[in-house]
């Protein structure tokens, strides 16, 4: 049975070929590298030095997470494309699993540790078991995405010597020191890091145990959110803007414009029933604003002006859903049925986020703008529905 393997969970690149107990080739990188750029020809290399025809494969293997958010993407989508030309099974690895898999046979309990910043670990806590004439890989602790903290205690809970490897070590390794009771040792650069031959290893166990899936169904396993997606889910708090808010909108606005208003254009547009300015805070951070927007509206029509974003907060869907919200409330509170906004020519990122929202270029103002002389670009929505809004969100 024969089966191609690919781990691109860190750091490392891995690819390798493994036919039953032997492994017929494997070529493993630790360097500064993209993965994207290196797997391929990786697989291509060891491909033709070994002879190989992929068709003859069984099934594709993968270091399916946790991991790097970036690299486990690259790894899942260069083995669907595979399996999806192959026609061939794909089989999910655990990326932890694969780390202990290293240390087979060794009679010390495994404590692979991954980087996961932060100060947590991607980890987990494993043993070798005789039966007949193998080892079996045992997890005692799943792989988890934990603080580091908790995978000591979980470590001295245990009472047993330990042997820890993975990119983590050098991490954590001076906290290591100072808090593990037990016996413990890290794992020589013979064996510290992820390598296929072990993904293509524990794949083969997996497939015999019909443990496999499709091109179509197959999807990395992050263990948590990533960073952006960590961003987006935070609990934005969008309300109308007040007058002690003007002192920071203003400072927002000195930050991004040329041509920032002044505190009395805030102040009297605030005493105007037919305009509606909103402000964002994060829920954990009351009173700190961070983005800000206003519309005025005359006969069923908006005029949508003063849409800043703080710079550290911008790229994360701020200015998306406080527009739409704007909109909403516009529609609701204003009777507004059409928007329209100036923009820059040279706005790129803003005239996109605008045509996303459902706006339309219909003209431009000569040098409409100053500091530097630019050029607006005159948008409209029109005719907003209820429809139009909800799928903005």
């Amino acid at each position: 049975m024969k089966i191609l393997a690919l781990d691109s969970s860190s750091l490392t690149a891995s690819v390798a070929i493994v036919e039953d107990d032997i492994t017929v080739a494997e070529y493993t990188v630790n360097y500064k590298k993209t993965h994207s750029q290196t797997l391929l020809p990786m697989l291509d290399e060891i491909v033709s030095m070994t002879e190989q025809d992929l068709n003859t494969l069984d099934a594709i293997a993968v270091a399916s997470g946790p991991g790097s958010f970036t690299g486990l993407r690259i790894g899942s989508a260069t083995v669907k494309g595979l399996a999806e030309a192959l026609q061939k099974p794909i089989v999910p690895v655990p990326t932890v699993d694969g780390l202990a898999g290293n240390l087979y046979g060794t009679d010390k309990l495994v404590c692979p540790l991954m980087d996961a910043r932060r100060g947590q670990t991607y980890s987990g806590l494993y043993e070798y078991i005789k039966k007949e004439d193998v080892y079996e890989l045992h997890c005692i602790k799943k792989q988890c995405a934990a603080d580091i903290s908790e995978m000591i205690q979980a470590v001295n809970e245990l009472g047993r010597e330990v042997v820890f490897l993975g990119d983590g070590v050098p991490v954590f390794r001076d906290i290591l020191k100072e808090r593990i009771k037990v016996p413990y040792s890290f794992a020589p650069n013979t064996c510290n890091r992820q390598r296929a031959a072990v993904i293509g290893w524990l794949g083969l166990r997996l497939f015999k145990q019909g443990i496999f899936e499709s091109a179509v169904s197959h999807a990395p396993e992050y263990l948590r959110l990533s960073q952006a997606e960590r961003e987006r889910n935070r609990k934005l708090i969008i309300r109308e803007m007040a007058l002690p808010d003007i002192e920071q909108v203003c400072a927002l606005e000195e930050m991004a414009f040329s041509m920032p208003w002044h505190y009395q254009s805030f102040a009297e547009v605030l005493e105007n029933k037919d305009a509606l300015y909103l402000v964002v805070e994060e829920d954990f951070k009351p009173g700190v604003i961070i983005a800000c927007c206003g519309v005025r509206g005359i006969v069923g029509e908006g005029n949508i002006s003063n849409v800043v974003v703080h710079p550290d907060y911008r790229r994360r869907g701020i200015a998306r859903r406080m527009l739409t919200e704007l909109m909403r409330r516009g529609q609701a509170d204003l009777g507004i049925e059409s928007y329209t906004l100036e923009v820059r020519k040279g706005n790129t990122a803003a005239i996109s986020l605008y045509r996303y929202l459902g706006f339309s270029e219909e003209g431009i103002r000569k040098n409409f703008y100053e500091k530097p002389v630019e050029d607006a670009v005159i948008m409209w929505k029109r005719q907003v529905t209820d429809a139009d809004i909800s799928t903005c969100v």
